[in-house]
Order: structure tokens, then sequence, then C-alpha cells
């Protein structure tokens, strides 16, 4: 039998989640991701240092290499989970009214998409030359 002290629902007991849901989840995502931009950075890094001082023509044709088109795309992909994820707990442990949460919620996830096609979009369209 259950304790009379615990004070979780017995829903919660049957689903053995804790209160917030999915923070475990979102604790191995964030892990993950961040560990995922150790080298998607120094690659974006090293790949910035190519690029200094060169010029348009130059700058396309490193860039529409299928090999750097890959990992541009993976460190921005990355970097937009850690960011949307990271943004969510700061949102979530900082804004204590109920619908400005979930407006802040929202819009940090639209901004992460609109980023996202943005981000995508520009390096396709070098990668493919269009």
């Amino acid at each position: 039998m259950h304790s009379k002290s615990s004070l979780r629902t017995p829903l919660a007991r049957v689903r053995g989640l804790g209160s917030a849901k999915s923070g475990t989840g979102h604790f191995w995502k964030q892990r993950l991701s961040a560990l995922a931009l150790v080298p998607l950075s120094i690659a974006f890094i090293w790949l910035v240092a190519q690029l200094a001082g060169a010029d348009h023509g130059q700058a396309v044709a490193i860039i529409s290499s299928p090999l750097t088109g890959i990992l541009l795309l993976l460190f921005l992909l990355s970097g937009l989970v850690h960011m949307r994820i990271g943004m969510q707990v700061v949102i979530e442990d900082y804004v204590h009214q109920e619908g400005a949460k979930v407006l802040c919620l929202m819009a940090n996830t639209f901004f992460t998409i609109a980023v996202g096609f943005a981000c995508v979009y520009a390096v396709l369209k070098i990668s493919f030359g269009m």
C-alpha cells in the first residue's frame, strides 16, 4: 500500500512521472545537443576562419561543399534545439503568470522555427546554387 503522506495523485503514481512530466527528456536533449555542439562549434569556428577575407565567390565555393553544408545544417539544428530548450527552462522558471508563460513558450517555439527555416533555406540556397 501507499503511504498516506504521499502528495502524488493516484494517476501520477501510475504514470510514474514527476511534476513537469517531461523533465528527464528535456534534460537529456539539452545534454546531447550540448555534446553535439562541441565538435560542430569547432567546425563552425574553422569555417569562419576559412571565410575570413574571402570574397563572395570564394565564400560561396566553400559553403557549397557538401561536407560544409551538412556540418552547417547540423550545427544550426543542434544549436536551435539547444537554444529552444534552454529558453523554455528559463521561461518556466521565471515567468510565473500562466498566460504570459504560455505566450512566451509559444513565442520561443515560433522564433526557433522561423530562425531555423531561414538558416536552412540560406544554407540550401548556397549549397545548391539557387
